[in-house]
């Protein structure tokens, strides 16, 4: 079996390499291919990748090119985990927002639409390469905003699913608070990518008993502090958000938190200096601890689960992917992107049945998705008119001044990189 890793020169890479070894009965891969233009950070990255598959005595072939076409040829899985731009763009993207007063983030808001902008194009030329190269291909795509991107993937007719390591995260975290297997954790997870809510959390499965109210009970306090909410909005709401709901619920608190630290972006580029460093000692031949807070914890085991899902010739697995709605939640349209549970298997993923959504959260969902239409309709087909009207379809903009503002400096930021502008 043959995968290959789109932007395998990420520092994130090592910690999907780990993931490959230490599941390698899950998913038996024989060669990896690593796919960068940045050729330097490749070779250090592609080094370490050996070495931690030579620890754990795994057989596989690991091998680096800066040449897409050759690198994706007979690969059974492609994975892309792309920043266009680099951290210099996600750092723009964090930044000229709060000059409006809005929230300045990598995936939502003004800044999530200027990735929406760059990444698009990019990702579709390479799908269509790989499609050429081998059409059979499952493309897993891990690059923000997946929502977005996967739609723009599955419209254009290739095999793609969405994969985000947020719900895979909270079923770590509630397992562990419950003292039981992660196995044994199913979660009732509806919504949007980075715009989601655990409507329950079951023991066993689907049908399972709920142990949210009492999770909730007994440990509400300590979930309230990894989301950075109040303890009593969980206890109003019920259910678990992602911490992504944070930007929606507590707006105003974020951009005048922004305002006084660091960018995430300048911490993270300043964690990539440190780790790229450790990458090139010939003598680590694990992940170093310093990559868990990079960000993207069970990325590796949540991508070896959905390959191997994909690729195998076993019954259906469950998992949460992003994909099709086609009449999940019935307030959406067929082709609309959602994140939800999906039995999955060598024909793709099928969403499992979702309970019904809430308005308090369907109003968010079907309001986002309509944002989404349109960032990526000006993500395709360029403009700016497009862009200044998905900032106002934004529920985070949803003024016209203000999406005026933000559109001048998305496109003074990103001129670079968009061929239209």
């Amino acid at each position: 079996m043959k995968l290959a890793v789109v932007g395998g020169g990420s520092t994130y890479t090592p910690e999907l390499i780990d993931g490959f070894a230490r599941l390698r009965d899950t998913l038996p891969v024989t060669e990896l291919v690593l796919i960068d233009p940045a050729t330097d950070r490749l070779e250090l990255i592609g080094g370490l990748a050996r070495r931690i598959l030579a620890r754990q005595g795994h057989p596989g072939k690991v091998t680096t090119t800066a040449d897409l076409d050759a690198g994706v040829d007979g690969a059974d899985a492609v994975l892309l985990q792309l920043r266009i731009g680099g951290q210099a763009a996600r750092l723009q993207d964090e930044t000229w927002p709060l000059e409006c007063g809005c929230v300045g983030q990598e995936t939502t808001g003004a800044g999530g639409l200027a990735k929406a902008l760059r990444t698009v194009p990019v990702v579709l030329d390479i799908a269509e390469r790989v499609r050429r190269a081998n059409p059979d291909a499952w493309i897993i795509d891990f690059t923000n905003p997946v929502g977005i991107v996967t739609r723009a993937l599955l419209q254009a007719g290739h095999k793609a699913v969405g994969l985000c390591n947020v719900a895979i995260g909270l079923q770590r975290k509630f397992a562990a608070l419950l003292d039981l297997a992660p196995g044994d954790i199913h979660l009732d997870h509806v919504g949007l990518n980075h715009l989601t809510w655990e409507l329950g959390v079951r023991r066993g499965g689907p049908d399972g008993e709920d142990l949210l109210p009492g999770l909730l009970a007994a440990h509400g306090e300590t979930i309230a502090g990894d989301l950075r909410l109040p303890r009593a909005v969980l206890d109003r709401l019920g259910v678990v958000p992602s911490y992504y709901l944070r930007y929606f619920y507590a707006h105003d608190e974020v951009v005048r938190e922004l305002g006084t630290k660091p960018s995430r972006a300048a911490e993270v580029a300043a964690m990539e200096r440190e780790l790229l460093a450790l990458y090139g000692d010939p003598a680590l031949d694990e992940k170093p601890a310093l990559l868990a807070k990079r960000g993207g914890a069970f990325y590796s085991e949540a991508a070896v689960d959905l390959a191997a899902s994909l690729l195998g010739d076993g019954g259906p697995a469950v998992q949460v992917v992003n994909t099709y709605n086609n009449g999940t939640l019935p307030f959406l349209a067929d082709d609309a992107v959602i994140e939800v549970q999906a039995h999955v298997d060598a024909s793709g993923p099928r969403p499992l049945a979702a309970a019904r959504l809430d308005p308090l959260y369907a109003g968010l969902v079907a309001h986002v998705t309509a944002y989404e239409d349109l960032a990526l309709d000006a993500a395709l087909r360029g403009g700016r008119e497009r862009v200044f009207k998905a900032l106002l379809a934004h529920p985070l903009v949803g003024q016209y001044d203000l999406a005026e503002g933000l559109t001048d400096r998305l496109l003074a930021h990103n001129k670079e990189h968009l061929a239209w502008a």
